[in-house]
């Protein structure tokens, strides 16, 4: 739960108005916290009416037992859904909803025999802040080899670019965690209102929108070197958000640590335990600590970015 050659299209404006209403949640007999409650039911179902017009969904397997459940104050709802398609290994979503706060996780992860970005979409909402990440998080590496970034990012940058307008850099980003992001990725914090979710509704509809065109137009890989490639770099993927992913400290104080592991690693980050056999420690050996344990605060390599580390034309800044 984390806060990452083709045409496209986009409209500059937004033929969608994203509902909301101004609610009262009481924080304490003397004061109240007035805020503008957000449905994120409706992020999904634009998201699954629109793939639903691209391919046939099907229920996945994990949906009997990843549906909905209550935290353990009982003033919480987590509610999930997961499906499967032809060229689509898992499409889930969470959505978290109590009186302070309203979450959405929704991602899409291809099968192994394309090698397309994985669809993420983290929200975060209080009554005062956000924190967003939406993005096509690149399958294989962007930094450094040119050729997937040239293959799937190099048209999509004007989209990237539209949206920066709006959203502004949030804050640090390690160049770990940069590695794992594309070029458009919107990662920003800023303060509520119903124009801004106006306008990340409309980047949400956009970038679903493009990565359809992209799942559409992508080949099936036949070379089983390339599949494994492919099935690694996804792994890899998974391993790193199940350990990492900011949200972990939530799912635990709502569910509790057993059952918020549970919901990480088998329906949030699917697969880590199946698609591969390699542990965090050996895709990313400088955590090891002393006695095979795992420093989960430590190594920590290269410097931060405090900035987009990407130009207007989608080059790298931070070599």
């Amino acid at each position: 739960m984390g806060f990452g050659g083709y045409s496209f299209s986009f409209s500059s404006s937004s033929s969608f108005s994203l509902p909301f209403k101004k609610t009262t949640i009481p924080s304490n007999r003397k004061a109240s916290i007035q805020t503008f409650s957000v449905s994120y039911h409706n992020f999904v179902d634009f998201a699954l009416d629109q793939t639903n017009f691209h391919t046939q969904l099907f229920p996945s397997p994990l949906q009997e037992k990843y549906n909905s459940m209550n935290s353990k104050d009982g003033k919480g709802v987590l509610s999930m859904m997961s499906f499967q398609a032809s060229k689509i290994r898992l499409l889930r979503s969470l959505i978290i909803q109590t009186e302070t706060m309203q979450v959405l996780d929704f991602a899409v992860f291809p099968k192994a025999e394309y090698d397309v970005p994985i669809f993420c979409a983290n929200f975060f909402t209080s009554a005062k802040t956000n924190i967003v990440v939406l993005d096509l998080n690149p399958l294989h590496d962007i930094i450094n080899q040119d050729d997937y970034k040239e293959k799937y990012f190099k048209s999509l940058i004007p989209l990237g670019l539209k949206y920066a307008e709006h959203f502004p850099w949030g804050g640090k980003l390690t160049s770990e965690s940069i590695k794992f992001f594309s070029p458009i990725v919107i990662w920003t914090k800023f303060t509520s209102s119903p124009q801004k979710y106006d306008v990340l509704y409309s980047a949400f509809r956009d970038y679903y929108k493009v990565w359809l065109e992209l799942i559409d137009a992508a080949v099936k890989e036949t070379y089983e070197y390339q599949i494994f490639d492919n099935l690694e770099a996804q792994h890899r993927y998974l391993t790193w958000r199940a350990e990492k992913d900011p949200g972990q400290g939530v799912l635990k104080k709502l569910i509790g640590d057993t059952l918020a592991k549970d919901l990480l690693r088998s329906f949030l980050f699917n697969g880590v335990d199946e698609l591969g056999s390699k542990k965090f420690d050996d895709y990313f050996p400088h955590y090891n600590g002393e006695e095979g344990t795992l420093n989960k605060k430590g190594g920590i390599i290269g410097k931060s970015f405090e900035n987009r580390p990407w130009d207007a034309r989608g080059e790298f800044l931070g070599r």
